[in-house]
């Protein structure tokens, strides 16, 4: 790689850092960098899978605070996580893209909707409310579960689906559905990654950079949040994810 290559990943990074620690949208800046210095497909794929670790790191680091009383839920999830990556991983090197990826506009632009609906507020249980809070957290499981799989199998904008879900079903606040989302999305994202080391052609000297740039934007997307009002930082995100909707289903289509 020239030294032009790496710059472009470095800076490809703290875009992608910074944009998928706030919103889940990490791979919007880093995999089309992957692709300008001229991997093919499938490697910018798994490539920008492994760099896309230090995401995880750094958007985990950063959140720390809204983490707190978060634990129960997180062991709760992590396993369906981890599950969900490694299925998603597999289905990647098994499979060929183009039937999920034209599935993927739709769903982003769905969850484009939840995110500018306003949150679900909290509601206090009830004794006769249980049977209903296990059908919810059931399904809140295998909705993850599904996101996961697409985390683990191509990744654009997975944080945009979670992030949505978390909203809708915990009525937690932004930057807190945020912390959650970093985890849950980091640990699949790792998951993935780690088959990946093993089972695919991941371009090594492009991870570094990458990983690099992602580790710094992404331990400054929390602050962002934490810093920034709800209102407006909702909107844009699901402005954003629109757009996003709208380009996957040009290239998909």
């Amino acid at each position: 790689m020239s030294f032009w290559d790496v710059t472009l990943l470095i800076a490809a990074g703290v875009v992608g850092g910074l944009s998928g620690s706030i919103a889940g949208l990490a791979s919007v800046a880093t995999y089309p960098a992957l692709l300008l210095i001229g991997l093919p497909p499938v490697t910018a794929n798994v490539t920008n899978t492994v760099a896309l670790v230090f995401n995880g790191i750094g958007s985990v680091w950063g959140s720390r605070p809204e983490l707190a009383g978060q634990g129960p839920w997180i062991k709760r999830i992590l396993p369906v996580a981890m599950v969900g990556g490694a299925a998603g991983a597999a289905l990647l090197l098994c499979t060929p893209a183009e039937g999920f990826e034209k599935a993927v506009p739709l769903l982003i632009g769905i969850a484009s909707v939840a995110i500018l609906l306003p949150p679900k507020e909290h509601r206090e249980a009830r004794l006769g409310d249980h049977r209903d809070h296990l059908v919810r957290v059931t399904m809140e499981a295998a909705a993850i579960f599904l996101i996961t799989i697409y985390g683990g199998y191509f990744g654009a904008a997975a944080g945009v689906l979670l992030l949505a879900l978390l909203l809708r079903a915990g009525g937690a606040s932004l930057a807190h559905a945020n912390a959650g989302k970093n985890v849950i999305l980091g640990v699949a994202n790792s998951v993935a990654a780690l088959a990946f080391v093993f089972l695919a052609p991941v371009y090594w000297p492009a991870v570094l950079p990458l990983g690099l740039g992602c580790l710094i934007g992404s331990r400054l997307g929390p602050v962002v949040v934490r810093h920034s009002p709800g209102t407006p930082l909702r909107v844009l995100i699901g402005l954003a994810g629109f757009a996003l909707a709208i380009k996957l289903a040009f290239d998909a289509y």
